[in-house]
Protein backbone atom coordinates (compact mmCIF):
# COMPACT_ATOMS: atom_id res chain seq x y z
CA UNK A 1 0.00 0.00 0.00
CA UNK A 2 1.44 3.06 -0.77
CA UNK A 3 1.63 5.80 1.60
CA UNK A 4 1.72 10.15 0.76
CA UNK A 5 1.70 13.14 3.03
CA UNK A 6 1.08 16.70 1.45
CA UNK A 7 1.64 19.12 4.00
CA UNK A 8 0.28 22.95 2.97
CA UNK A 9 3.21 24.52 2.14
CA UNK A 10 3.25 21.71 -1.11
CA UNK A 11 5.57 19.78 0.55
CA UNK A 12 5.38 15.93 -0.69
CA UNK A 13 6.86 13.00 0.85
CA UNK A 14 5.91 9.52 -0.65
CA UNK A 15 6.35 6.35 1.60
CA UNK A 16 4.37 2.93 2.24
CA UNK A 17 1.41 3.48 4.07
CA UNK A 18 0.06 0.75 6.88
CA UNK A 19 -3.04 0.87 8.58
CA UNK A 20 -6.44 1.86 7.16
CA UNK A 21 -7.05 2.40 3.54
CA UNK A 22 -7.97 6.31 4.21
CA UNK A 23 -7.39 9.82 4.13
CA UNK A 24 -7.18 12.18 6.82
CA UNK A 25 -6.25 15.85 7.32
CA UNK A 26 -4.89 17.19 9.97
CA UNK A 27 -2.13 19.68 12.12
CA UNK A 28 0.91 17.29 11.55
CA UNK A 29 3.52 17.33 15.04
CA UNK A 30 6.54 15.71 16.02
CA UNK A 31 6.91 13.32 19.37
CA UNK A 32 10.71 12.98 20.34
CA UNK A 33 9.58 10.38 22.65
CA UNK A 34 11.59 6.75 22.28
CA UNK A 35 8.92 4.55 23.52
CA UNK A 36 5.26 4.42 24.73
CA UNK A 37 3.83 5.33 21.03
CA UNK A 38 0.54 2.90 22.27
CA UNK A 39 0.08 5.45 25.45
CA UNK A 40 0.86 8.68 23.18
CA UNK A 41 -1.66 7.76 20.04
CA UNK A 42 -4.21 7.00 22.94
CA UNK A 43 -3.39 10.69 24.56
CA UNK A 44 -7.00 12.72 24.26
CA UNK A 45 -4.67 15.56 23.55
CA UNK A 46 -3.73 14.29 20.44
CA UNK A 47 -7.33 14.77 19.19
CA UNK A 48 -7.04 16.57 15.55
CA UNK A 49 -3.12 15.95 14.87
CA UNK A 50 -1.15 13.32 13.29
CA UNK A 51 2.03 12.52 14.62
CA UNK A 52 5.78 12.11 13.40
CA UNK A 53 7.68 10.06 15.72
CA UNK A 54 11.28 11.20 15.45
CA UNK A 55 12.57 7.99 16.83
CA UNK A 56 13.18 5.81 13.93
CA UNK A 57 11.35 2.65 14.42
CA UNK A 58 7.77 1.98 15.32
CA UNK A 59 5.72 -1.20 16.18
CA UNK A 60 8.71 -3.24 17.51
CA UNK A 61 6.93 -4.33 20.80
CA UNK A 62 3.34 -4.29 19.25
CA UNK A 63 0.18 -3.09 21.15
CA UNK A 64 -0.90 -5.09 24.55
CA UNK A 65 -4.30 -4.88 26.46
CA UNK A 66 -2.57 -2.39 28.81
CA UNK A 67 -1.37 0.57 27.64
CA UNK A 68 -4.32 2.75 26.29
CA UNK A 69 -4.87 5.75 28.04
CA UNK A 70 -8.21 6.16 26.51
CA UNK A 71 -10.61 3.80 24.71
CA UNK A 72 -9.30 4.69 20.94
CA UNK A 73 -6.54 6.13 18.92
CA UNK A 74 -7.00 10.14 18.92
CA UNK A 75 -4.13 10.89 16.60
CA UNK A 76 -5.34 10.80 12.98
CA UNK A 77 -2.40 9.53 11.70
CA UNK A 78 1.24 8.39 12.27
CA UNK A 79 4.25 8.66 10.07
CA UNK A 80 7.64 7.03 11.10
CA UNK A 81 10.88 5.68 9.43
CA UNK A 82 10.48 2.07 9.68
CA UNK A 83 7.64 -0.37 10.48
CA UNK A 84 8.31 -3.22 12.94
CA UNK A 85 5.07 -5.99 11.26
CA UNK A 86 6.71 -8.73 14.06
CA UNK A 87 6.65 -7.05 17.19
CA UNK A 88 9.17 -8.68 20.36
CA UNK A 89 6.88 -8.36 23.75
CA UNK A 90 5.31 -11.36 25.46
CA UNK A 91 2.53 -8.99 26.19
CA UNK A 92 2.08 -7.73 22.90
CA UNK A 93 -1.71 -9.13 21.31
CA UNK A 94 -1.72 -7.60 17.67
CA UNK A 95 0.79 -5.40 15.78
CA UNK A 96 0.74 -1.98 14.91
CA UNK A 97 -0.78 -2.28 11.47
CA UNK A 98 -3.45 -4.41 12.49
CA UNK A 99 -4.49 -1.87 15.11
CA UNK A 100 -4.00 1.21 12.89
CA UNK A 101 -6.77 -1.00 10.32
CA UNK A 102 -9.28 -1.55 13.10
CA UNK A 103 -9.63 1.83 14.04
CA UNK A 104 -9.71 3.28 11.14
CA UNK A 105 -6.10 4.91 11.20
CA UNK A 106 -4.12 5.65 7.90
CA UNK A 107 -0.19 5.78 8.56
CA UNK A 108 2.88 6.02 6.04
CA UNK A 109 6.41 4.84 6.90
CA UNK A 110 9.74 4.43 4.69
CA UNK A 111 9.89 8.58 4.92
CA UNK A 112 12.37 10.90 6.22
CA UNK A 113 11.33 11.48 9.06
CA UNK A 114 14.45 13.85 10.18
CA UNK A 115 13.94 16.05 7.49
CA UNK A 116 10.26 16.35 8.58
CA UNK A 117 10.77 17.21 11.72
CA UNK A 118 13.57 19.69 10.64
CA UNK A 119 11.29 21.39 8.09
CA UNK A 120 8.16 21.32 10.83
CA UNK A 121 10.76 23.08 13.73
CA UNK A 122 11.85 25.63 11.19
CA UNK A 123 8.28 26.65 9.92
CA UNK A 124 6.12 25.44 12.48
CA UNK A 125 3.65 22.58 12.89
CA UNK A 126 1.52 22.61 9.31
CA UNK A 127 -2.11 21.50 7.95
CA UNK A 128 -1.44 17.72 6.67
CA UNK A 129 -3.02 15.63 4.28
CA UNK A 130 -2.08 11.76 4.89
CA UNK A 131 -3.89 9.37 2.48
CA UNK A 132 -2.59 5.71 1.65
CA UNK A 133 -5.25 5.73 -1.50
CA UNK A 134 -4.73 5.96 -4.74
CA UNK A 135 -6.26 9.66 -5.71
CA UNK A 136 -5.20 12.16 -7.60
CA UNK A 137 -2.97 14.54 -6.66
CA UNK A 138 -5.01 17.66 -7.00
CA UNK A 139 -7.86 16.26 -4.92
CA UNK A 140 -5.44 15.95 -2.41
CA UNK A 141 -4.18 19.81 -2.80
CA UNK A 142 -7.79 20.46 -3.07
CA UNK A 143 -8.82 18.59 0.46
CA UNK A 144 -5.83 20.18 2.72
CA UNK A 145 -6.96 23.84 1.03
CA UNK A 146 -10.87 23.49 1.52
CA UNK A 147 -10.82 22.07 5.16
CA UNK A 148 -10.75 23.90 8.46
CA UNK A 149 -9.06 22.46 11.30
CA UNK A 150 -10.65 22.33 14.42
CA UNK A 151 -9.28 24.32 17.76
CA UNK A 152 -12.40 23.21 19.99
CA UNK A 153 -11.84 19.04 20.40
CA UNK A 154 -11.83 19.70 24.44
CA UNK A 155 -15.42 19.96 23.78
CA UNK A 156 -15.73 16.28 22.73
CA UNK A 157 -13.00 14.57 24.05
CA UNK A 158 -14.19 13.60 27.40
CA UNK A 159 -17.10 11.99 28.79
CA UNK A 160 -20.56 13.25 28.07
CA UNK A 161 -22.46 12.65 30.80
CA UNK A 162 -21.15 12.79 34.57
CA UNK A 163 -19.40 9.09 35.72
CA UNK A 164 -18.03 8.45 39.11
CA UNK A 165 -14.83 6.18 40.13
CA UNK A 166 -15.59 4.73 43.13
CA UNK A 167 -12.03 3.88 45.35
CA UNK A 168 -12.15 1.27 48.01
CA UNK A 169 -11.33 3.29 51.28
CA UNK A 170 -11.21 6.05 50.00
CA UNK A 171 -10.39 9.23 52.24
CA UNK A 172 -11.12 12.45 49.37
CA UNK A 173 -13.73 12.78 46.44
CA UNK A 174 -12.13 14.61 43.72
CA UNK A 175 -14.58 16.88 41.04
CA UNK A 176 -12.34 16.19 37.93
CA UNK A 177 -13.66 18.17 34.94
CA UNK A 178 -12.92 16.25 32.01
CA UNK A 179 -10.79 17.77 29.22
CA UNK A 180 -9.61 15.03 27.76
CA UNK A 181 -8.05 12.99 30.54
CA UNK A 182 -5.95 9.95 30.07
CA UNK A 183 -6.41 7.34 32.54
CA UNK A 184 -3.07 7.14 34.07
CA UNK A 185 -3.96 10.85 35.83
CA UNK A 186 -7.27 9.09 36.92
CA UNK A 187 -4.82 6.20 38.32
CA UNK A 188 -2.51 8.46 39.89
CA UNK A 189 -5.89 10.10 41.87
CA UNK A 190 -6.88 6.61 42.47
CA UNK A 191 -3.84 5.16 44.22
CA UNK A 192 -3.83 8.40 46.74
CA UNK A 193 -6.94 7.69 48.10
CA UNK A 194 -9.74 9.73 45.76
CA UNK A 195 -12.74 8.60 44.22
CA UNK A 196 -14.04 10.82 41.59
CA UNK A 197 -16.91 12.33 39.82
CA UNK A 198 -15.89 13.34 36.35
CA UNK A 199 -18.01 16.01 35.12
CA UNK A 200 -18.27 16.65 30.95
CA UNK A 201 -17.45 19.85 29.38
CA UNK A 202 -19.97 22.32 29.82
CA UNK A 203 -21.00 21.43 33.79
CA UNK A 204 -21.93 24.35 35.83
CA UNK A 205 -19.84 25.26 38.74
CA UNK A 206 -22.74 25.18 40.48
CA UNK A 207 -23.37 21.34 39.45
CA UNK A 208 -19.56 20.98 40.81
CA UNK A 209 -19.89 23.26 44.09
CA UNK A 210 -23.09 21.62 45.38
CA UNK A 211 -21.13 18.26 45.37
CA UNK A 212 -18.62 19.84 47.90
CA UNK A 213 -15.40 17.66 46.75
CA UNK A 214 -12.49 17.96 48.83
CA UNK A 215 -10.87 19.21 45.49
CA UNK A 216 -11.13 20.12 41.77
CA UNK A 217 -8.92 18.42 38.95
CA UNK A 218 -8.75 20.08 35.46
CA UNK A 219 -7.36 17.56 33.33
CA UNK A 220 -5.25 17.75 30.00
CA UNK A 221 -7.09 17.79 26.47
CA UNK A 222 -6.86 18.65 23.05
CA UNK A 223 -6.95 22.31 21.15
CA UNK A 224 -6.78 25.42 21.78
CA UNK A 225 -7.55 26.38 25.23
CA UNK A 226 -8.80 30.36 23.90
CA UNK A 227 -11.78 28.03 22.31
CA UNK A 228 -12.70 26.87 25.66
CA UNK A 229 -14.75 29.69 26.62
CA UNK A 230 -17.29 27.82 28.32
CA UNK A 231 -15.10 26.26 30.96
CA UNK A 232 -12.69 29.14 31.22
CA UNK A 233 -16.02 30.79 32.64
CA UNK A 234 -17.15 27.58 34.85
CA UNK A 235 -13.38 27.85 36.19
CA UNK A 236 -12.90 31.35 37.00
CA UNK A 237 -16.41 30.69 39.15
CA UNK A 238 -14.61 27.99 40.87
CA UNK A 239 -11.30 29.58 41.94
CA UNK A 240 -13.38 32.56 42.89
CA UNK A 241 -15.57 29.84 45.32
CA UNK A 242 -12.44 28.31 46.35
CA UNK A 243 -12.64 28.93 49.98
CA UNK A 244 -16.08 28.13 50.52
CA UNK A 245 -17.25 28.14 54.26
CA UNK A 246 -14.67 27.07 56.58
CA UNK A 247 -13.15 24.56 53.94
CA UNK A 248 -10.84 24.97 51.18
CA UNK A 249 -11.05 23.24 47.82
CA UNK A 250 -7.72 23.32 46.19
CA UNK A 251 -8.13 23.20 42.49
CA UNK A 252 -5.19 21.28 40.29
CA UNK A 253 -4.56 21.90 36.47
CA UNK A 254 -2.87 20.09 34.41
CA UNK A 255 -1.94 21.14 30.68
CA UNK A 256 -5.28 22.04 29.05
CA UNK A 257 -6.42 22.62 32.57
CA UNK A 258 -3.19 25.10 33.41
CA UNK A 259 -4.21 27.02 30.26
CA UNK A 260 -7.37 27.59 31.57
CA UNK A 261 -6.74 28.56 34.83
CA UNK A 262 -4.18 31.13 33.51
CA UNK A 263 -6.80 32.69 30.98
CA UNK A 264 -9.74 32.24 34.49
CA UNK A 265 -7.76 34.65 36.20
CA UNK A 266 -7.12 37.21 33.39
CA UNK A 267 -4.11 35.86 31.51
CA UNK A 268 -3.89 34.86 28.48
CA UNK A 269 -2.16 31.99 25.74
CA UNK A 270 -0.60 31.62 22.79
CA UNK A 271 0.37 29.22 19.94
CA UNK A 272 3.67 27.71 19.79
CA UNK A 273 5.68 27.48 17.01
CA UNK A 274 6.12 23.36 17.59
CA UNK A 275 5.25 23.06 21.01
CA UNK A 276 6.81 20.36 23.44
CA UNK A 277 5.98 16.77 22.59
CA UNK A 278 8.55 13.81 24.29
CA UNK A 279 9.49 12.57 27.24
CA UNK A 280 12.75 14.38 27.83
CA UNK A 281 11.87 18.12 28.44
CA UNK A 282 13.97 19.90 31.16
CA UNK A 283 12.05 21.95 33.96
CA UNK A 284 12.66 23.95 36.61
CA UNK A 285 10.65 23.82 39.85
CA UNK A 286 11.71 27.64 41.63
CA UNK A 287 10.31 26.57 44.88
CA UNK A 288 12.43 23.47 45.52
CA UNK A 289 15.35 24.73 43.32
CA UNK A 290 16.23 21.75 41.26
CA UNK A 291 15.40 20.65 37.93
CA UNK A 292 13.50 17.92 36.25
CA UNK A 293 13.21 15.68 33.09
CA UNK A 294 8.91 15.57 32.04
CA UNK A 295 6.94 14.38 29.80
CA UNK A 296 5.27 16.66 27.47
CA UNK A 297 2.45 17.32 25.10
CA UNK A 298 1.38 20.85 24.18
CA UNK A 299 1.29 23.60 21.39
CA UNK A 300 -0.28 26.63 23.15
CA UNK A 301 1.54 28.03 26.60
CA UNK A 302 1.28 30.75 29.03
CA UNK A 303 1.84 34.18 28.31
CA UNK A 304 4.52 34.52 31.44
CA UNK A 305 3.89 38.46 31.13
CA UNK A 306 -0.18 38.21 31.15
CA UNK A 307 -0.06 36.78 34.66
CA UNK A 308 1.70 39.25 36.49
CA UNK A 309 -0.69 41.20 38.50
CA UNK A 310 -3.34 38.72 38.04
CA UNK A 311 -3.13 37.14 41.48
CA UNK A 312 -0.68 34.26 39.43
CA UNK A 313 3.13 33.63 39.89
CA UNK A 314 5.25 31.18 37.80
CA UNK A 315 6.58 28.37 39.87
CA UNK A 316 8.12 26.15 37.34
CA UNK A 317 9.86 26.88 33.59
CA UNK A 318 11.41 25.40 30.56
CA UNK A 319 14.97 24.66 30.66
CA UNK A 320 14.84 25.06 26.67
CA UNK A 321 12.44 28.23 25.70
CA UNK A 322 11.49 29.70 29.25
CA UNK A 323 8.11 29.00 29.23
CA UNK A 324 6.01 28.97 31.74
CA UNK A 325 5.54 25.24 32.93
CA UNK A 326 3.89 25.65 36.38
CA UNK A 327 1.84 28.54 38.57
CA UNK A 328 0.27 28.94 41.98
CA UNK A 329 -2.52 31.45 43.18
CA UNK A 330 -0.69 33.97 45.57
CA UNK A 331 -4.02 33.71 47.55
CA UNK A 332 -6.26 31.09 46.90
CA UNK A 333 -5.18 27.29 47.02
CA UNK A 334 -4.93 26.84 43.29
CA UNK A 335 -1.82 25.71 41.36
CA UNK A 336 -1.07 23.63 37.88
CA UNK A 337 1.71 22.70 35.34
CA UNK A 338 2.12 22.61 31.37
CA UNK A 339 3.68 19.27 31.62
CA UNK A 340 2.40 15.81 32.59
CA UNK A 341 3.46 14.50 36.47
CA UNK A 342 1.62 11.17 35.51
CA UNK A 343 4.60 10.49 33.07
CA UNK A 344 2.76 7.89 31.09
CA UNK A 345 5.17 7.65 28.78
CA UNK A 346 8.08 9.20 30.22
CA UNK A 347 9.97 9.57 33.42
CA UNK A 348 8.15 10.19 36.84
CA UNK A 349 10.02 12.02 38.38
CA UNK A 350 7.07 15.11 39.06
CA UNK A 351 5.08 12.80 41.06
CA UNK A 352 4.96 14.78 43.83
CA UNK A 353 2.81 16.93 42.23
CA UNK A 354 -0.22 14.58 42.89
CA UNK A 355 0.79 14.40 46.59
CA UNK A 356 0.63 18.35 46.93
CA UNK A 357 -2.97 18.16 45.64
CA UNK A 358 -3.41 15.92 48.71
CA UNK A 359 -1.72 18.21 51.51
CA UNK A 360 -3.59 20.53 50.47
CA UNK A 361 -6.92 18.78 50.39
CA UNK A 362 -6.04 17.29 54.15
CA UNK A 363 -5.05 20.99 54.76
CA UNK A 364 -8.61 22.15 54.04
CA UNK A 365 -9.92 19.79 56.74
CA UNK A 366 -8.30 21.51 59.52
Amino acid sequence: MKGLIYLEDGSIYKGKGFGASTTNVGELVFNTAMTGYQKTLTDPSYSGQMITMTYPLLGNYGINDEDYESEKIHALGAVCQDLCMKPSNHHSVKTIDQWFCEQGVPGVYGVDTREITRKLRKTGSQKCVITTEDIPLSEIKKLAEETELSTDQMKTAGVQEIQTIKTPGSDFHVAVLDLGVKRSILKELADRGCSMTIYPYGTKAKTILEAKPDGVFLTNGPGDPASATEAVAVIEKLITNSNYGADLMPIFGICMGHQLIALACGGSTYKMQYGHRGCNHGVFDKNIGRSYITSQNHGYAVQPQSIVLKGLEATHLNLNDGSVEGMAHLSKPVFSVQFHPESNPGPNDTGYLFDQFIDLMKGGRL
